[in-house]
């Protein structure tokens, strides 16, 4: 466990057992990301869960659907989501007839990808508590009373074929600019460059215009960073923002290669 006077990240614990809940002046947050179809993972409860996408594993919509339908039996009163770049599905861009189709000869049947963004928005999956969130925002008050400003956003920068792509530090900007500065819980698909972003051949993955967005004063707010994407780069950390020792918790929350989500307690 590592700590701070107002965070707490359990990385390694036991899942039949998690560690007791600090009390009504934290919220927990249960993070995951990358689960790729996969629905046999054991999820702690928490005040909020968080998955920062790459739901499915090839981006088709039954996949999606497999892994909403599990993640509304989930306990958590609030469910925050957003896509990755599997996620094809939810792309509008990867339907057929559409810019990602034209340019890799291969598509989703518009009717799946209309099927899957109504989906995520349907009065189904928001009545079980399920918040989906592209290039969005939303403030969601928490049945302990808290209030917590959340932004989503599924880019990754283009590496091979995928949905939500991005090319260069302008495409970046556009992204990242969109981020509004009274943001607390931010979700990305990519990390930010040089935080929890090295691959297996050691090199850092992560966004570079994400890391400058980052370094700005004016997003001192941002309590909590949930990503995932690189898979081998897992973990978890606290990063000190300036002279005042403002505090920011960034998780690497890909389950691919693990088997436990990662718990982050912070103090309101």
């Amino acid at each position: 466990m590592y700590t701070s006077p107002t965070a707490r990240i359990h990385h390694i614990y036991d899942p039949q057992h998690p560690p007791d809940h600090p009390g009504d002046k934290w919220t927990r947050f249960v993070c995951l990301s990358d689960t790729h179809s996969r629905t046999d993972y054991s999820v702690p409860p928490g005040d909020v869960l968080l998955h920062a996408g790459d739901l499915s594993s090839w981006g088709h919509y039954r996949q999606l659907a497999k892994t909403v339908e599990w993640i509304r039996t989930l306990p958590h009163p609030v469910k925050v989501l957003i896509a990755g770049n599997h996620d094809l599905c939810l792309d509008e861009q990867w339907a057929e007839g559409n810019h990602w189709h034209k340019e890799t000869g291969q598509g989703i049947p518009v009717r799946d990808v209309s099927a899957a963004r109504a989906l995520m928005r349907s009065e189904a999956v928001m009545n079980a508590g399920i918040h989906y969130l592209e290039y969005e925002s939303t403030e969601i008050t928490l049945p302990n009373g808290q209030t917590w400003e959340f932004y989503g956003s599924p880019a990754v920068p283009k590496h091979v074929d995928g949905a939500f792509q991005y090319v260069g530090q302008r495409a970046g900007d556009e992204i990242y600019n969109k981020i509004p500065h009274s943001t607390d819980i931010l979700l990305t698909h990519t990390p930010a460059y040089g935080i929890h972003d090295l691959t297996k051949k050691h090199k850092h993955a992560g966004c570079k215009s994400l890391a400058n967005h980052l370094k700005n004063e004016q997003l001192v707010n941002c309590r909590l960073h949930v990503f995932g994407h690189i898979h081998e780069a897992a973990g978890a950390s606290i990063q000190i923002l300036n002279d005042e020792e403002l505090e920011r918790v960034s998780v690497n929350a890909a389950m691919h290669n693990s088997t436990l989500p990662v718990i982050v307690d912070l103090l309101h």
